[in-house]
């Protein structure tokens, strides 16, 4: 599907330069002299490099459909997880790198969401919440419940957690995946 150079919004995926790029960042740039231009911040899909460029309003690119489907997580082997496609039962492996940092959030028989383009498997969303539990957490200092400071806890995958004083080992919590923070208590 064609899209013109400044029709191009955050989240779009085009391909350029026989790469395939999502829009990170757009401007729209009207200079003194000359036609007005979008300023765009790709990054690359699969190696994550940056690259910013200038596309007019007459020059098209072509954007990308990733395709998504459902899958569940199976286990981890070394560097690569394991995952299944929740229609045709087939099993796949991904690396961690390709994954990122929200690795650490993947609990068996987890549902997330597999993006993938020719059947070539680009990113792996997760849900926005996990409930983990705390299995260290340092004491509560008298008087400090009453402010709105937070300690650090372990949760049982091994990430440091920045939790309200009152949590304490044993507690199930809430953790946002994206940016590994606390949103509450789990409903037990």
């Amino acid at each position: 599907m064609k899209l013109n150079g400044n029709a191009i919004r955050p989240g779009n995926v085009i391909e350029h330069k026989s790469r395939l790029w999502v829009a990170v960042k757009t401007s729209h740039v009207k200079p003194g002299k000359g036609g007005a231009f979008a300023q765009i911040e790709l990054r690359d899909i699969r190696d994550g490099t940056k690259l910013n460029e200038r596309f007019r309003a007459t020059e098209s690119v072509e954007r990308v459909i990733l395709d998504e489907a459902t899958c569940t997580y199976l286990y981890a082997e070394g560097d690569t997880h394991i995952f299944m496609h929740g229609e045709t039962f087939e099993q796949f492996s991904i690396a961690e790198d390709m994954i990122g940092e929200t690795a650490v959030f993947l609990q068996d028989g987890m549902s997330v969401t597999l993006q993938s383009h020719e059947g070539e498997p680009i990113s792996i969303t997760l849900p926005e919440q996990v409930v983990l539990t705390v299995v260290e957490a340092d004491a509560v200092i008298k008087g400090q419940t009453a402010s709105s400071s937070y300690k650090p806890a372990v949760v049982d995958n091994g990430e440091r957690i920045m939790v309200p004083p009152h949590i304490e080992v044993g507690t199930r919590i809430v953790v946002r995946t994206e940016d590994k923070t606390y949103l509450e208590r789990a409903k037990d």
